[in-house]
């Protein structure tokens, strides 16, 4: 039986291969489906992960330093799906400026073959 301590492990998984701006890392974390959406703060929808692992190659090309520290929610885990509902505290410094934001995200995980993956990913900015 899941419980949330793995699907948190998971979770800080992704958001380790983002603030590292590691593709291989965050291709282990998300499925490779095309069924897998992500939803960026501004962005449309993306669907497949060919669609989503190149947006991350663009989003890790255009970033020279992100971190995110989060704030935790809610997790829930209900069979073969669970998900964690967060707060991002996004700091970036883009042009020698620090640039912070946060956002509401939701992050869906699947068990596949015994292994938990993402299998969306929505973030949307949060208007102070």
């Amino acid at each position: 039986m899941t419980n949330n301590s793995e699907i948190l492990a998971v979770n800080d998984a992704f958001y380790r291969a983002f603030e590292k701006k590691d593709i291989e890392a965050m291709s282990t974390v998300w499925s490779q489906g095309t069924g897998s959406l992500c939803v960026h703060p501004g962005w449309d929808i993306l669907r497949g992960w060919k669609a989503i692992r190149t947006s991350w190659e663009k989003i890790f090309q255009n970033t020279p330093y992100i971190e995110i520290n989060r704030d935790i929610i809610t997790t829930e885990i209900r069979d073969n799906i669970a998900y964690v509902v967060l707060i991002e505290n996004v700091m970036q410094v883009i042009n020698g400026r620090k640039i912070e934001a946060r956002s509401l995200a939701t992050n869906v995980f699947e068990l596949l073959g015994g292994k938990w993956y993402l299998i969306h990913h929505h973030a949307s900015p949060i208007v102070r």
